[in-house]
This record gives structure tokens, sequence and C-alpha cells, in this order.
């Protein structure tokens, strides 16, 4: 044993007894033919359906996407090369930036290597050049963005989810003057809810202070051209900064902040993460770019998955399966336990080769605990049919919590899908 092995044995076994231990499924997707995918366990293969990706859109298979990708590689080759600085900043990565600025109405855009890199250097820097700078951000933030508060070491006050009039109060207690930054999200990842985001903007203007919007649930899926919320509710120029992903609707890999060419240029100059990181490879960098350019003039994937979105929701309605409350494309079942949502989630595997992974605390409240679901464009009306099958089959076995599921009838023997408006999503 390595030293100090039994304290980390110890914090092990704690995970095991509160049934968060985390496995991870060694998967492999089935390249086209997405979702389906290959679960390999020990020497031994079997086909699954994986219905809890955030490549929502299933871009990551397009062919455009992988084309760029693989032209990419073998014109100026895999890797970056080293931080921007030093011989990492790229024609690729440049153009990159150039599409995401364009793409939420900004004059300028900075790649990072993930989504939780960008928050944590957007917010920490932006809040650090900022003299005496406060945040206001919303309870349900995500890790990144506290980590991102954290880091800055500025004083912040927490306002309760989506709540317009206790940030409003929060806002009156600070003077008008002292710079502050309203952080929040556009859509909840776990919860599938929108925030009020003219509300905020309204406060911002009233109060004199910097609006911060991390839109990554949203990017690529709402919008014209797949801006996000703010581009849906026509609120592009009121954002001083959105902060998004390359890794989930894009179907690639980075994340990124926009905004104007100032604060852009701050955060370049002064942020460590940015600063003392390898760049974004080539090959991804062009594959991302790909991606915006077919999703801002490609309405399909978008009103595919949303058609998916709502026939899945008719049905987990119609089974009374217990669908919390989400109008977006994430579809939480409240389970309420780890326990029970692991066995669940194994159920589902093994029997009905299914993957839906277990969302336990810390990612969402204890007593909480639910299965996420994403349907993509990509899931047909028989997988759909098939999941809810599988679902009604586990909540009876396992006796969790429902609004009523009296029987195990396969769906297909009593449901008729009809079309569903692409809205209902």
């Amino acid at each position: 044993m390595g030293k100090f092995d039994n304290h980390f044995q110890k914090a092990i076994e704690a995970l095991h007894s509160e049934g968060r231990y985390r496995v991870f499924a060694n998967l492999e997707r089935r390249g086209a033919a997405f979702p389906l995918s290959w679960l390999y366990e020990g020497n031994t293969r079997r086909e699954v359906v994986i219905w809890c990706s955030n490549d929502y859109l299933g871009m990551g298979k397009h062919p455009s996407v992988v084309q760029a990708m693989m032209d990419a590689a073998e014109r100026i080759g895999v890797g970056a090369g080293g931080t921007r600085n030093i011989s990492g900043t790229h024609l690729p990565i440049i153009e990159l930036e150039g599409e995401l600025a364009d793409l939420h109405g900004k004059e300028s855009a900075l790649v990072f290597t993930s989504g939780y890199v960008s928050n944590i250097a957007g917010i920490s820097t932006i809040s650090k050049v900022l003299p005496d700078c406060i945040i206001f951000s919303d309870e349900l933030n995500h890790a990144s963005m506290i980590d991102g508060m954290r880091n800055s070491g500025a004083p912040k006050k927490i306002f309760r989810h989506n709540d317009v009039a206790h940030l409003k109060n929060l806002l009156s207690e600070v003077p008008l003057g002292r710079p502050k930054i309203i952080a929040f999200e556009s859509v909840y990842s776990m919860d599938g809810d929108i925030s009020p985001i003219s509300d905020f903007c309204d406060l911002a203007d009233e109060y004199n202070a910097l609006t911060y919007i991390d839109e990554v649930h949203a990017v690529g899926m709402y919008g014209p051209r797949g801006g996000g919320i703010a581009e849906q509710e026509g609120l592009l120029d009121r954002i001083d900064v959105i902060e998004g992903t390359l890794a989930k609707a894009f179907g690639t890999l980075g994340g990124y902040i926009t905004g104007s060419a100032a604060l852009i240029d701050a955060v370049r100059s002064y942020a460590p993460s940015f600063i003392f990181t390898t760049a974004l490879p080539r090959p991804v960098a062009a594959a991302a770019t790909a991606s915006i350019r077919h999703l801002k003039i490609s309405t399909s994937e978008r009103e595919g998955q949303q058609q998916a979105v709502a026939k899945l929701k008719k049905l987990l309605v119609m089974a009374g399966l217990p669908l919390m409350s989400s109008n977006t494309h994430i579809i939480p079942i409240f389970v309420g336990d780890a326990v029970q949502c692991k066995k669940a989630s194994d159920r589902l595997l093994e029997k009905h080769n299914i993957y839906i992974q277990p969302i336990n605390y810390p990612t969402v409240p204890k007593g909480t605990e639910r299965l996420r679901i994403t349907p993509t464009p990509h899931h047909t009306e028989h997988m759909i049919l098939e999941l809810c099958d599988a679902l009604v089959e586990t909540w009876e076995t396992l006796s969790l919590p429902c609004d009523g599921v009296k029987h195990v009838v396969p769906m297909h023997q009593h449901v008729s899908l009809q079309p569903f408006p692409a809205s209902g999503g």
C-alpha cells in the first residue's frame, strides 16, 4: 500500500456507503450509428443506447464536423504546439473565435480548453480587474462558476434561484457606483429550467451591474442561429459576457467567453488559466468551427431534437412516471434516493441495454437524486418506446416513487405516437 492509503480508502468507502460512488461505463460510440454504442465489460462487449449524452444534437458524428477535423489533422497535425503565447495561436483557433463572436453578436471571443476553465478564468479575472467588485450569484450556478468566484477573492451575495425580487433586494444594499456582476445560467442543467434573463438585465441597468450568463446548455440548441436563450429572446445586446461550451450541442471540445474587445483582451492578458495552459488543438478548433457554421444555418437538428423531447415527455406523463418540471430539452425523472437511483441506472443498463447515468449529490442536493435524460434527433421512435417500457419495468421492480404506474404493458401496445409540435420541448 502507498502512504496514507488507509485514509484514501476510508474516503472511498464513505461514498460506497452513501450510494454515491461513481462507476464509469466503458463506452465506445458507434460512429454514425450514435446513440448506439458498445459497452465494454472485461473481454466482452454489447450494444447499448445512450440516453444521457451532452452531445445534444449528435454533431460529434456530423460528416462536415468529422471531415473538418480529419482535414486539419492531415494538413497541420494533431497538437496545439504550446500555450497561446508560445506557438499555440493558430489559424483554426482565430477563425473559431471569430465565429463565436459573430454567433453572439459580440466584438470578441476567447477560447479555452473547457467550459469549466472558461468560467473560472472569466469570472475570476473580470472581478479582479474591476475595483472593489461584488458578485451576485444564483444559488444553483454550476460548480465552475462557483470556483471562479472563489478564485476571484471578491465578496459575493447569493440570491434564491431565479428570484428577481430577492436579487433586487440584494442589489439595493450596495452603493450604485460599486462595480457589480450578476452571474447566472440560461438553462440549468439538472432541472432544465430557464432563467428570467430580461428581468436580470433590467436590474443590471438599474443597479449598474455587468451581466455574465452561462449558456453552455443552450448554445447550438436555441435561437435562429443557435446563439442560445439570449438570442432566442432577442437579448444578445443586453448581456455583457456570454460564456459557452463547444463540448455539448457543438459536439467537440472546449469553452469560451464572448464580450467587448476590451473585456476579452483583459481576460486574455490577466487570466492564469488561459496564459499558462496549452491551447486547443488545431483539429478540434477546425471541427468546432465547422459545427458552429452548420448550426448557424441548419435548423433540422434542433427541430428533430425538440420533436424527440416532446414525444418522450408525453409518454412519460402518460405512464405516470415522476417527470420533473422542465420546459427545455433536459428531462429529469425524480428518484429521491442515491442508492435507489444507482439501482435504477444499473437495472436499465443490465436488463434493458439502456445507459442513463444516475445524478446524485453533490451534483444535485441530497434527497433530489434523479435520472437525467437528454434525447437527440437521432433517437428513433422505436428507441423512445423501448425507453418508456424499460423505465416502467424498472420503477415497478424497484418500487420507486411515482405518480401511478400500475402495470408493465409494453407501451407500443397501447400508445399511438402522433406528430408532436417541435415547440413542445
